[in-house]
């Protein structure tokens, strides 16, 4: 019976089967389901497409999904792994990825701070769609964008490289950034906590910026104003002009985004979280403010 295999640039690959992992990581896509759910996962996993040959990226995919993966370790600028294969010492992977310098962070979260939907959004655990524009603002990428973002090894006898055991790992990479949009940031060099605070720090020294000058104005004289309209009956109906007037009711794109950019006053002293207990009545708010609208147009309806 002949072995199974493929052929690639690299010669012919018997096709080995893995030792099975009791705990290995498994990936959450199953068979046919694509890896990366939000839009940032899936521009880390599309930065691996031109890198592996569509085999090994077949083969990285059945090895995450079988839990062939040990372990995942993440550092600023690089991510180690074990993976299982058919030899008895697992393989050990490495992904290396520039981290990002001081000078770019503070480029990055200054252009941040001038969208405020970043800092809503962020501080709301989301990643804004349009993210990347802030680190195009200083001339840097968030994801690989080339082969040169993108430093791989492995311990295995495959000459390619990534191999499927790279591949793998990059697969359950793409999982993680689904629920942690931060560890892509932690990747490139900086901490969830350390960009908040930037964020933070560079909103209260716009308010410092933008807080009036207090002053004692000088009340000026009485004057004789001009005489009410001949009917002053009329004086308080709508005009013509206000007829195409329209409010629009929605709630916001972001709850209570103030109150998560800004954090709590210093003058909060309760035990109860600040940011929880208003953000309840801020919903509240908005929830009967919806209801009486959209309520009061069916009535009219």
């Amino acid at each position: 019976m002949a072995r199974r295999g493929y052929y690639d640039d690299w010669g012919y690959f018997p096709q080995t089967t893995p030792i099975p992992v009791k705990d290995g990581i498994k990936a959450k896509a199953k068979r046919g389901q694509r890896f990366g759910k939000t839009w940032w996962a899936s521009k880390w996993i599309a930065a691996l497409d031109p890198l592996v040959d569509s085999a090994r990226l077949q083969r990285g995919r059945n090895y995450a999904r079988k839990g062939q993966v040990m372990e995942i370790n993440i550092e600023p600028g690089h991510i180690t792994a074990r993976v299982q294969g058919s030899r008895r010492t697992p393989y050990k992977v490495r992904i290396d990825i520039p981290p990002l310098d001081d000078a770019e962070w503070e480029k990055v979260i200054d252009a941040m701070a001038q969208q405020a939907i970043f800092a809503a959004k962020l501080l709301a655990g989301e990643m804004p769609p349009d993210i990347e524009e802030a680190f195009k603002t200083a001339k840097v990428s968030l994801f690989p964008s080339s082969r040169k973002d993108l430093s791989t090894s492995c311990s295995c006898p495959d000459w390619a490289n990534p191999c499927k055991h790279v591949a793998a790992v990059y697969y359950l990479l793409g999982e993680r950034f689904d629920e942690d949009p931060f560890m892509i940031f932690h990747l490139r060099g900086r901490t969830k906590e350390a960009i908040m605070d930037g964020l933070q720090a560079r909103r209260a020294a716009e308010a410092m910026a933008e807080a009036p000058i207090t002053y004692t104005p000088e009340v000026p004289e009485a004057t004789e104003g001009p005489p009410l309209e001949a009917d002053p009956e009329g004086y308080w109906a709508l005009g013509e002009s206000l007829d195409d007037f329209r409010v629009m009711i929605a709630p916001p794109e972001v709850e209570a985004a103030l109150l998560k950019r800004m954090g709590p006053p210093p003058f909060w002293r309760s035990s109860r979280d600040f940011l929880t207990t208003l953000s309840m009545v801020y919903k509240a708010v908005t929830d009967r403010a919806m209801e009486l609208a959209f309520g009061n147009e069916e009535e009219m309806e």
